[in-house]
């Protein structure tokens, strides 16, 4: 007889902080990035749409790292299948500590905006259900366990996707701005010129929504 069992275990995950000039107190633009991509690839996304904003700009990294293919490369997911649930109680619960730490070693003001492309889009929409805050999000879908009482705690969300994705096929992106608005929260729905990437329209976007939440 097998039988299945999970435990809990300490680990270590890997965020990026991006001070801007000046002095504090800063919101907070926390971002998670999509799969098999490391915290400098959704620090480069979060800089482009931050760059005049005055934001604190943290970068987190999935916690299961992985080399990419047969390079070097340090790239990580956020999460499988596989335990689902004890994966997503495990990733709030690290989302929560890097805002802690960087609430404490920064002067931040208490705002905080999640922004998630791709897989990172799950994430993001999970850590502002959690915590009541706004959303930035591309190439991705809001989560399915999330109802409309979890869903009614995000008080605005940029949702957009790319006219060329596969991944994020124009029916789920539609769905998932019904799904917000009835809700109750002000979802801006966007379609670009793109494929599965964030490009510089994107970025001009998410700054146009963030510069109204500053």
């Amino acid at each position: 007889m097998v039988t299945d069992r999970a435990i809990a275990v300490g680990t270590h995950g890997r965020y990026l902080v991006e001070v801007p000039a000046g002095g504090g107190p800063w919101p907070l633009l926390v971002g998670f990035h999509g799969y098999a991509e490391a915290a400098e690839d959704q620090l480069a996304r979060l800089r482009s749409s931050a760059s005049a904003g005055g934001w604190l700009v943290v970068a987190v990294q999935g916690l299961h790292r992985f080399y990419r293919g047969r390079r070097n490369d340090v790239v990580a997911s956020w999460m499988t299948r596989q335990d689902r649930e004890l994966a997503i109680a495990d990733n709030l619960a690290y989302v929560a500590g890097v805002i802690d730490a960087v609430s404490r070693e920064w002067t931040t003001d208490g705002r905080v905006v999640f922004g998630g492309f791709s897989q990172g889009v799950a994430m993001a929409f999970r850590a502002a259900a959690h915590r009541g805050a706004a959303v930035v999000a591309f190439g991705g879908d809001v989560p399915p366990e999330l109802g409309p009482a979890a869903l009614a705690r995000i008080p605005s969300a940029l949702i957009g996707r790319g006219t060329r994705d596969d991944w994020y096929a124009r029916d789920a992106h539609e769905s998932d701005v019904r799904r917000l608005r009835a809700a109750g929260t002000e979802c801006e729905a966007h379609a670009f010129d793109a494929g599965h990437e964030w490009t510089e329209e994107v970025s001009r976007a998410a700054a146009d929504f963030l510069g109204r939440r500053r």
